[in-house]
């Protein structure tokens, strides 16, 4: 999976997409068990270096069943926290 930059009213979005089991001790996989999502949100400064940044998870009450539905997820849950419509989130002091 590639890291996948956006940019949203001035601040980079960073969505982060895992399996939803961990890896077997013998190292197998399990991406049928579908993934989880959480998104870092971040602002930089005129020279470029990070001032803040926040982590948030995607709530959800089951996996995604792919990698890409949950990035669009973490995408769009992101611009929600963003605009201020998600209750309890915030992006304040950022």
């Amino acid at each position: 999976m590639s890291n996948t930059i956006r940019h949203y009213r001035g601040l980079e979005i960073y969505p982060l997409v895992y399996p939803h089991q961990p890896r077997d001790r013998d190292g197998a996989r399990h991406y049928d068990a579908g993934f989880d999502a959480a998104v870092r949100i971040c602002r930089r400064g005129s020279d470029h270096i990070v001032t803040g940044s926040r982590l948030f998870q995607v709530p959800s009450t089951s996996p995604f069943d792919a990698a890409g539905v949950a990035r669009i997820a973490s995408t769009s849950y992101a611009e929600q926290v963003i605009d201020g419509m998600v209750a309890g989130q915030s992006i304040a002091g950022l």
